[in-house]
């Protein structure tokens, strides 16, 4: 099912298609994360991604939840957006000798990751509440909440440290 097809009739079946999207992109994230992991030359870019990893398998698990919740099965769908961010990610981090500039590279593919994330989360919160699912909205809340803190401390870090190396 393509996003915009006519299999989605409902604000609830679009509900559903973005939750399976979500599903699918997060678990592609998890198994680049330990690619990201091993490229990071920054203790504390490793070390965040470390931690990020941990949040992502917590998210798939909350992603799981809902999905209960809400009386669909768990399956993911394609998501060609998060795998042109993470082939994206992979092709400059290949490009780049200098291990400063690599780590303000990872810095900056992971927040297109973030933000991906942090887009896909807040709409599916909207929907959710629109449907009458406070307690789906409210199991995608915490998640939304841990990218928008990651997508931050990615921040921080880049501009305290990682970019002034780089350069």
């Amino acid at each position: 099912m393509g996003f915009f097809t006519k299999d989605i009739k409902t604000l609830n079946d679009l509900f559903v298609h973005t939750l399976k999207d979500i599903y699918y992109a997060e678990q592609q994230i998890a198994k680049n994360l330990p690619d990201m992991i091993e490229k990071a030359t920054d203790s504390d870019l490793k070390n965040g991604f470390q931690t990020h990893l941990s949040e992502t398998n917590g998210q798939i698990t909350r992603l799981e939840k809902v999905f209960q919740m809400h009386g669909v099965e768990v399956q993911g769908v394609d998501c060609p957006a998060i795998d042109g961010i993470l082939e994206e990610a992979s092709d400059i981090a290949g490009d780049v000798d200098d291990k400063q500039v690599l780590d303000a590279a990872l810095i900056a593919a992971a927040q297109a990751v973030e933000h991906y994330e942090i887009t896909r989360y807040g709409t599916l919160i909207a929907w959710a509440k629109m449907l009458g699912r406070d307690d789906c909205a409210s199991v995608l809340q915490q998640t939304l909440d841990e990218e928008k803190a990651t997508d931050e401390k990615l921040n921080t870090m880049a501009l305290r440290s990682v970019n002034k190396k780089a350069a």
